[in-house]
């Protein structure tokens, strides 16, 4: 749950300020957490079937007569997973140029973060033929392992950096009311990014034992309430320290506004490394499995390796180019995080509690799945216009493939 959308956290603050942003990310932690819930909740609606998509559990709700909703669902999924693929390309190849720098100036300093993307998109493509989500335990575990430790690498260098000299400006980025109001668009999207964990729940909840006596969502839940508890601390760590040391200096990525202690640095950057590496599978399964469950079913092609190498190939390679062409970190949060992101975890569940529980009208569970819905909403209208506008100012002093 903890992503590297942790990261972008005090740059966010710095658009938004002090107040304003921590109380949007709590907010929003709050929010996903209970939509997080009707999901798990969710997952066996009908006793003896589990849904363990999205759009599975769309189809069924909005039934024959909703194949629009269905469809609205299945593609904002895949918009979701795909567009994490592309940021953690980006991260990925961003974080290993920042530790080979410091583990060596002269050797790597003139390499440019091109190849570095190129290098992480190899990795991935060796990576993408391992066959499913089972397989990935080792992965995602040391991806959650990982994750947690530069979190607190960000905190404890941030806190020292803070202690050592801190700078007394803590207002917004920009100084026109237009960059503002952008800023506080990105910001948004940037901290909707960060709570991107509902796209693969179903599919984490599906990979359960679930029987009547005991139900997936028992044990499901028990590790959301671990899982959730880990994500705010680390997210108001990370967001309160990193701009506390660097104000409204920060970079879109608070690991490379950190230069001291050198070799502390270096590890939480491959620390993120390989935690992007086993994150980007996580999001990029349900893509494989989509991909290739249409190359089969819609196509009548024969399941083999060879299908599996070639398509997934394809899929990874292009992620790259996207990834190379925009590697614009803090851009690339604030747009998906309100094109995918807020629809996956504070619209869509919420949606779909609605039409399939039909709770009372003015009950507890109408009035906050309604207030999720709002949230969500202008956070999906406002944040890829501040997400747009933040690639395009970085686009004015970037030279592309460089």
């Amino acid at each position: 749950m903890v992503g590297a959308g942790v990261l972008g956290l005090p740059f966010a603050l710095s658009q938004l300020g002090w107040g304003p942003g921590i109380t949007v990310i709590i907010v929003s932690w709050l929010v996903t957490f209970y939509s997080l819930w009707q999901l798990v909740q969710m997952h066996e609606l009908v006793p003896g079937r589990r849904f363990d998509r999205y759009f599975a559990l769309g189809e069924h709700v909005f039934g024959s007569k909703g194949r629009f909703g269905y469809w609205v669902i299945m593609i904002q999924q895949l918009i979701v997973q795909v567009a994490s693929t592309i940021v953690y390309s980006v991260t990925g190849g961003k974080s290993l140029k920042k530790f080979c720098e410091i583990l060596d100036p002269s050797m790597f300093e003139e390499i440019r973060q091109t190849y570095y993307i190129i290098f992480f998109v190899c990795l991935q493509l060796l990576l993408s033929q391992i066959p499913n989500f089972n397989t990935l335990k080792g992965i995602s575990l040391l991806a959650a392992f990982m994750s947690i430790c530069y979190s607190m690498v960000a905190f404890g260098s941030s806190l020292a950096k803070g202690l050592e000299h801190h700078p007394t400006h803590y207002g917004v980025r920009s100084h026109t009311t237009a960059g503002i109001t952008f800023d506080i668009f990105n910001a948004l999207g940037t901290i909707a990014f960060a709570f991107a964990g509902h796209s693969v729940v179903l599919e984490i909840q599906a990979t359960l034992p679930s029987t009547e006596e005991t139900p997936s969502k028992v044990p499901m839940w028990r590790g959301v309430v671990v899982a959730y508890t880990v994500v705010i601390v680390c997210y108001l760590t990370v967001a309160v320290s990193g701009f506390w040391a660097f104000g409204d200096l920060v970079e879109d990525d608070v690991l490379v506004s950190l230069e001291h202690p050198a070799w502390v640095i270096a590890i939480a950057n491959l620390m993120v490394f390989f935690h992007v590496i086993g994150s980007y599978q996580v999001f990029a399964m349900p893509v494989f499995d989509t991909m290739e469950s249409c190359l089969v079913q819609k196509f009548k092609l024969t399941p083999s390796r060879s299908l599996r190498i070639v398509a997934r190939s394809i899929y990874v390679a292009l992620v790259g180019l996207v990834a190379v062409s925009f590697p614009f970190f803090g851009g690339l949060l604030g747009f998906f995080g309100g094109l995918a992101f807020a629809a996956t975890s504070y619209i869509i569940p919420c949606v779909l509690w609605i039409k399939a529980k039909k709770p009372r009208v003015g009950s507890f569970h109408w009035i906050a799945s309604m207030c999720c819905i709002t949230l969500g909403c202008i956070i999906a209208i406002v944040a890829p216009v501040g997400g747009i506008r933040t690639i395009v100012v970085s686009i004015k002093t970037y030279k592309f493939y460089s």
